[in-house]
C-alpha cells in the first residue's frame, strides 16, 4: 500500500465546503470559537468540532482552550497566506442572493484584512502608493527601498525580525492585482487600525477608513483612499 502525498492531504482539507469557509473566516486574523464558527458556517456544533479538529491536526489551525470555549485561529502567516492565495486563483463567487450580502460584499472589496495586511482596494492603492512614493520597488517581487525602510521605521517603530519576509506580494483575489504583505505590510496594517485611520465593520473582515484616515494617508502618501 502508498500513503497519500502530503500535499494531496493538505488539498483534502480545504475541498471540504465548510473547511474551506471556516479558514476563509479565520483571514480575520481573530480566534474563533467553534461555535461561532458553526453558526457562520450554517453546521451544527458536532460537525463544526469534527471538522475543526481534522484542520488542527492537519496543522493549518491551531487551537486553546479557556475553560469550556474552544477557541481556534489560522496557525500562522503562511497558513493565511495559502489561504488568500487559493482564494486568488478560484472562480469568482456566485452573486449574492441579498441585498445584505451584496452590501456586505461590497465594504470586504473595498477595504479589509488580509489576515494581518491591508487588502481590497483600499490595500491595493495604499500599495500603489508606496511604489510611487518610492517607498517600494517592484521588479522580481516587492522590496523595500532604503528611504522606504527609514520612512516606514520613522512611522511604525522597528519592523520586528523572524523568518517571515520583510515584505511580500500577495494577489488579492477581488482585485486581482498584488497588495502588500509579510512584516511591513502587517504593521502598517496594525498603524492604520491603531490611529484609528480605518475601523472595523462589524465582526467580518471588511473595514472603513475614518475621515481622519483619509487625511492622514492623503498627506503621507498622496492618497485619495476609497
Amino acid at each position: 500500500m502508498t500513503t497519500d502525498p502530503p500535499l494531496a492531504a493538505l488539498a483534502g482539507l480545504l475541498a471540504d465546503a465548510t473547511r474551506a469557509t471556516f479558514c476563509l473566516a479565520l483571514l480575520d486574523g481573530r480566534a474563533w470559537t467553534a461555535g461561532e464558527l458553526a453558526r457562520h458556517a450554517g453546521v451544527a456544533p458536532s460537525t463544526a468540532s469534527a471538522h475543526l479538529t481534522l484542520l488542527v491536526d492537519g496543522g493549518l489551525l491551531v487551537q486553546e482552550r479557556q475553560g469550556r470555549h474552544r477557541y481556534v485561529r489560522l496557525a500562522d502567516p503562511a497558513a493565511a497566506q495559502l489561504i488568500e492565495d487559493l482564494a486568488a486563483y478560484a472562480a469568482p463567487a456566485p452573486p449574492p442572493r441579498t441585498l445584505k450580502a451584496a452590501a456586505r460584499e461590497r465594504a470586504s472589496a473595498k477595504a479589509r484584512t488580509c489576515y494581518d495586511h491591508l487588502a481590497g482596494r483600499l490595500g491595493v492603492a495604499v500599495t500603489d502608493a508606496l511604489l510611487d512614493a518610492g517607498w517600494l520597488q517592484q521588479r522580481t517581487g516587492f522590496a523595500l527601498t532604503d528611504a522606504g525602510l527609514r520612512q516606514l521605521t520613522d512611522l511604525v517603530g522597528e519592523l520586528p525580525a523572524g523568518r517571515r519576509p520583510l515584505v511580500r506580494a500577495c494577489l488579492d483575489h477581488t482585485e486581482r492585482r498584488p497588495h502588500l504583505g509579510g512584516v511591513a505590510g502587517a504593521a502598517l496594517c496594525r498603524h492604520v487600525l491603531d490611529q484609528g485611520w480605518a475601523v472595523r465593520i462589524g465582526t467580518g473582515r471588511a473595514l472603513r477608513v475614518t475621515d481622519p484616515g483619509r487625511a492622514a494617508l492623503r498627506d503621507l502618501l498622496g492618497l485619495e483612499a476609497p
